[in-house]
């Protein structure tokens, strides 16, 4: 029973944080510090890859409309703009993808490690806060997706690329460099939302092919309650997200990240140094 309560707890930091730009990764280094699952390390492994999953689906779920080209309540010419936005998100996750089926591994072995999370924390919160500062009284250039172009399209693809360094936040990545480029905040959002689906779904497979899908009844039931848990918060999360910044900025953000970084820093230092 901890175990499924861990579980639930773990759902709940995934869907907020996999949206809002303070990075996942980060929150669930310091969560599986303090609650750690008593299961393999294969399973947490799997598991972390299954709450993204969870938190994926809420976007596909909120956005099934807007995404969906086929559906007969769109007139010709919106399904042609459908699929336009379609080929935007592919041409966007060019680069992650490709980086990451070469370095996957190198990845995983030379970034994952809790200071470089607390830098990237860091680092990015502070950009968060001199982006906002540099745009601040400035009309945003980009306010819809038809005007994404294509240069736009791989800059943001790149910094999403960047995301890959643990504690950078694919969402907070990706935001960063679309408002560099002008984009209204609400957009860059958006479009940080469609450009998960194709990374993230394909990073899931290739997990779960890694480690396939041979799993006890209770390795299968936590995995299912904490993707479960993961969609119906990202749900909040996501529709949070939207309201918060058609009045606000990101700022707020950038200052968290900042915080949550230098409390990273200090207490995986201090138990190196014991």
């Amino acid at each position: 029973m901890l175990d499924v309560l861990k579980v639930i707890i773990f759902g709940i930091v995934e869907g907020i944080t996999e949206w809002l730009p303070i990075s996942s990764t980060g929150h669930l280094i310091i969560m599986e510090e303090f609650l750690k699952l008593s299961q393999s390390d294969a399973f947490w492994e799997m598991f972390q890859v299954v709450i993204q999953l969870g938190a994926i689906l809420a976007v596909v779920v909120i956005y099934f409309h807007k995404l969906n080209p086929f559906s007969p309540e769109k007139t010709q010419k919106q399904k042609m703009m459908t699929w336009q936005i379609w080929i935007k998100v592919v041409i966007g996750c060019i680069p992650a993808g490709v980086v990451g089926l070469l370095f996957d591994k190198q990845i995983d072995k030379w970034l994952y490690h809790w200071y470089i999370v607390a830098i990237m924390l860091i680092v990015y919160g502070v950009l968060f806060i001199i982006v906002e500062n540099y745009q601040k009284g400035k009309a945003p250039k980009v306010t819809k997706m038809s005007q994404l172009t294509l240069p736009m399209i791989l800059i943001i693809g790149v910094f999403q690329m960047l995301a890959m360094i643990p504690g950078t936040s694919r969402s907070g990545a990706t935001i960063v460099g679309a408002l560099m480029i002008g984009v209204s905040r609400s957009l860059a959002a958006e479009y940080t939302f469609f450009l998960a689906i194709p990374v993230m779904f394909g990073a899931s497979a290739v997990k779960l092919i890694k480690f396939g899908l041979h799993f006890t009844a209770m390795e299968a039931f936590l995995l299912i309650l904490g993707m479960a848990v993961s969609f119906a918060v990202s749900i909040v999360a996501i529709k949070f997200l939207m309201n918060y910044i058609r009045k606000n900025d990101f700022k707020v953000f950038g200052y968290y990240r900042i915080v949550l970084g230098i409390v990273v820093l200090l207490y995986f230092g201090i138990l190196a140094l014991l």
